[in-house]
């Protein structure tokens, strides 16, 4: 799935968006933590849930700022992020990380888009540098553990 999250012209629906793909993204975290055989994989996946966590409080917290209503909760395209991880589950540990990294492909890209914002103020362009460092680091694990096996 190609994501359009980060060309929103209005910052309010940029913080928005990021925060259903986060949410979107921390089901399909649980979907994944579920499903891996491997208990070190999933303890790993474990960890960088929590910087999906983090990434959700720190944009709540831009919301209140903006003075708009923080979702709580993924949208549909939640389907989409845990239905490939179920899917995945059929053929193995390494077919769920490369679902999962196709999942963080989409994050990687509206965080990059997100530092480019031009209404971003230099304290929201250093929170998405840092979550697009998160995501690229939960990107190349997955890609790299999922080679490996």
């Amino acid at each position: 799935m190609v994501t359009m999250v980060g060309n929103e012209a209005d910052i309010k629906d940029l913080v928005k968006n990021l925060l259903y793909l986060e949410h979107d993204a921390i089901a399909a975290y649980d979907s994944c933590i579920e499903r891996l055989d491997s208990r070190q994989f999933a303890s790993q996946i474990s960890v960088f849930k929590e910087d999906h966590l983090q990434h959700v409080q720190v944009l709540t917290a831009m919301a209140r700022e903006l003075g708009i209503e923080a979702p709580t909760e993924g949208d549909m395209k939640q389907m989409l992020t845990t239905g490939k991880i179920a899917l995945a589950d059929l053929m193995g540990d390494a077919a769920v990380l490369k679902a999962m990294k196709t999942n963080e492909d989409d994050t990687v890209t509206a965080y990059e888009r997100a530092i480019r914002h031009e209404d971003a103020i230099p304290a929201s362009k250093a929170f998405f540098m840092k979550a697009h460092q998160d995501e690229e680091k939960h990107r190349s694990w997955m890609e790299t553990t999922a080679k490996m096996l």
